[in-house]
């Protein structure tokens, strides 16, 4: 049922920049009107549907079991950061990722537990994106996507393969798989919620500022945290 929603709002997109794509101000920005029209989309959902379940699980689950969840998911994710480390040619971050997952599964309890950190091996956040830059595939320009939130073009084929690759969507049966995907959304909304407020008072242009964090979060992503110049950039 979800990938059918996140499919249904890909292929919008995709007819929508093709029909509606501007050449507008910022270059790296070339579908800003197709883009703030899908932001005001996602803003109503987010006030009225998103936000509101978030803020009822960040009030109502306990700290521990809001981190148990954050574990478990970032768990099950870590074989495929390892084959993203290994793609882009990271070979000792990949066994590093290989090594969480052996000792999280295991020691800590299917991942609830992130006994690895504490064993001095450090979390790695690697995902097919990345490593299409790191292959030297150009971003193709900003794009924000309802329901799936700021991407770029490159960005967006890269969700679409770590989408693919998704363990959850493997979970059985499908109520499980459905149940846990709305869990885990539910959980990624509610820690973002303390970034709400700073981004309310410090934004004249909330799209604008959202869209600058997430090119320059990306870009210090891509380069591990050593981005060269601007003009050497992916």
């Amino acid at each position: 049922m979800i990938g059918s929603v996140c499919r249904t709002l890909l292929v919008a997109g995709v007819l929508g920049l093709g029909g509606g794509a501007m050449a507008e101000d910022n270059p790296r920005d070339p579908y800003e009107g197709f883009n703030r029209s899908m932001f005001a989309v996602n803003e109503v959902v987010d006030k009225y549907a998103a936000k509101p379940v978030a803020q009822a699980y960040d009030s109502v689950a306990p700290l521990p079991v809001k981190a148990a969840v954050g574990n478990f998911f970032g768990n099950a994710g870590e074989l495929w950061v390892g084959a993203n480390s290994a793609l882009q040619g990271k070979f000792s971050d990949a066994g590093t990722d290989l090594g969480r997952l052996l000792i999280n599964s295991t020691v800590g309890i299917f991942g609830l537990f992130d006994v690895a950190s504490e064993l001095g091996l450090e979390r790695h956040d690697e995902d097919f994106g990345q490593t299409l830059a790191v292959w030297g595939v150009g971003d193709g320009g900003f794009v924000f996507w309802p329901g799936i939130g700021p991407r770029t073009v490159r960005d967006t084929a890269g969700w679409g393969v770590d989408y693919a690759a998704d363990p959850v969507r493997f979970f059985d049966p499908a109520g499980v798989r459905d149940g846990a995907m709305i869990v885990r959304f539910v959980d990624i909304r509610a820690s973002l919620l303390p970034s709400d407020k700073v981004v309310e008072e410090a934004a004249l242009d909330k799209y604008a500022y959202i869209r600058d964090a997430y090119l320059q979060r990306r870009r210090n992503q891509i380069y591990d945290g050593r981005p060269p110049r601007l003009d050497d950039d992916y």
